[in-house]
């Protein structure tokens, strides 16, 4: 049965839970407290490189990288269908991911063994980097990624195509606790009416859901990233001790990023990119003689252990919650939404929902 689903949050998550809805054939609006699918709806998304891995994984819960295993597959076909249905290329791109010590070399064999993913054991010098704490790296081939605001843009282009109507630059009050949701008031006295809505606001859900029971433990986490464009580039990523390296198809090369408890400052720092630059040189030298082109930072939503909430309001009937998934929310997205999009529409989802239910 077709339903009107109003998703407040265009980032990368409420973009793709869309279209996950709009293919069960459900009519869909978007609300944006400012512009879907750009750098101040997408903050988490431009606080990131467009990794599709989850770093270091053999850190996280199961319930975390339930949500991460399929995500290069999807891209690799959804980015496909984006560029034929669009027109935009979303830069996908199997780069290959190169892991400089120190970090735990046999819980990542491991891993990477009971999860079929391929490893090899290196020397760093051999990819053109310097590693200061060893020699001894390990090579994961078939990591990708993809970049963010041009998947962003492609995907905002389809869910045009598709109808979806976009509402930008309008903010909703903060939800009072009731029974049941038909309808939502924004900040200029309109009612916005629909079957059923979804919170895909990454950091801003929690002002919006504070008055009610959902316990949201979820605040947001400033990372700045630099930008380079050298004159002989990675040929791939590089990471080592919570620092990254992307090398674009275009010949930019990123570099980030940080985690910072700073409220809602979205801001740069010098320090910061300071910081940033000596950790990019360290690991390639040549950079001491390039300029940095672009410093920029995002807000993520931050949450113990990198777990969203993926659920049904635990009180509030037709409200559904499809955020919090700090730094990981594009690889999370696909598996999020269509799990999210399962729950509204009453199918039996892939993967169990227990672990991501929000608790009042």
């Amino acid at each position: 049965m077709t339903k009107s689903v109003i998703i407040i949050g265009g980032g990368i998550v409420g973009c793709m839970t869309a279209m996950e809805l709009v293919n069960r054939g459900h009519q869909v609006t978007i609300v944006e407290r400012n512009q879907i699918a750009s750098q101040t709806s997408g903050e988490s998304s431009w606080a990131g490189g467009g990794i599709i891995f989850p770093l270091l994984p053999w850190h996280y819960a199961e319930a975390v990288n339930s949500l991460t295993r399929h995500a290069a597959h999807f891209y690799r076909e959804l980015s496909h269908k984006l560029f034929i249905e669009t027109g935009i290329d979303a830069n996908f791109a199997q780069s290959g991911f190169l892991l400089l010590p120190e970090f735990d070399r046999q819980a990542a064999l491991n891993w990477c063994e009971k999860y079929g993913v391929t490893a090899q054991k290196v020397k760093a010098a051999d990819y053109d980097v310097q590693s200061l704490s060893g020699e001894d790296a390990l090579w994961l081939p078939d990591v990708c990624q993809i970049r963010p605001p041009y998947a962003m843009q492609a995907m905002r282009k389809w869910l045009e195509l598709h109808k979806v109507k976009m509402l930008e630059h309008t903010q909703l009050v903060p939800l009072q606790e009731t029974h049941e949701l038909n309808e939502w008031q924004t900040t200029n006295g309109d009612k916005l009416r629909a079957d059923q809505f979804v919170v895909t606001s990454g950091a801003w859900s929690f002002d919006l859901l504070k008055e009610t029971s959902a316990k949201l433990n979820i605040k947001p986490m400033r990372g700045q990233i630099l930008l380079y464009k050298p004159e002989t580039n990675l040929k791939q990523m590089v990471y080592r001790e919570g620092f990254y390296m992307i090398p674009r198809l275009d010949g930019h090369l990123l570099a980030g990023s940080t985690l910072e408890d700073v409220g809602f400052d979205s801001g740069v720092t010098e320090a910061v990119r300071d910081e940033l630059r000596i950790k990019a040189e360290a690991i390639m030298p040549a950079l001491q003689h390039q300029p940095i082109i672009k410093h920029w930072s995002g807000l993520r939503p931050g949450t113990p252990e990198n777990l969203p909430t993926i659920s049904a309001h635990p009180t509030i009937k037709n409200l559904y919650l499809n955020t919090g998934h700090f730094r990981y929310g594009l690889t999370m997205a696909p598996a999020s939404a269509k799990l999210i999009a399962a729950l509204m529409s009453g199918e039996a989802p892939q993967i169990d929902p227990a672990p991501y239910a929000c608790v009042s």
